[in-house]
């Protein structure tokens, strides 16, 4: 007979701080939030797939909004009441996942959008030869 080697659970520590950071990751086909303290250390995220959303409508603003009041209320656990709001791409839910973090009763101290633009592109390819 052997014995099975008994597997220890990580406590989960809550860290309780009152102010933080939401970076919302923005792309065409997906929507990421992340809930940091001042620091940029990270308490919670979420993102649809998360939340049940598979496919193509995981990059409707719907599925950014419960993403974001799902990372919200993760991060309600840690204590946070004051967020300052990043933004990050180009997709549809940045708006949305905004709005969303107000609803849920966070005070807001600041939006930043900082969704990188080029300013004059890659170099083009070379002309084709005939």
């Amino acid at each position: 007979m052997q014995k099975k080697a008994k597997t220890k659970k990580r406590k989960r520590i809550l860290v309780k701080v009152s102010s933080g950071k939401i970076f919302v990751h923005a792309t065409f086909n997906n929507t990421i939030v992340t809930v940091t303290d001042k620091e940029g250390k990270v308490l919670c995220w979420s993102s649809p797939g998360m939340c049940g959303f598979k496919g193509s409508r995981k990059s409707t603003p719907f599925a950014a909004s419960k993403t974001a009041k799902d990372a919200v209320l993760k991060s309600k656990a840690h204590g946070i009441r004051e967020v300052e709001i990043i933004l990050r791409g180009p997709g549809p839910g940045k708006e949305s996942a905004v709005r969303s973090v107000r609803a849920e009763g966070l005070n807001i101290k600041g939006i930043l959008d900082l969704t990188p633009t080029p300013h004059n592109g890659c170099r083009p390819k070379k002309r084709r030869r005939v």
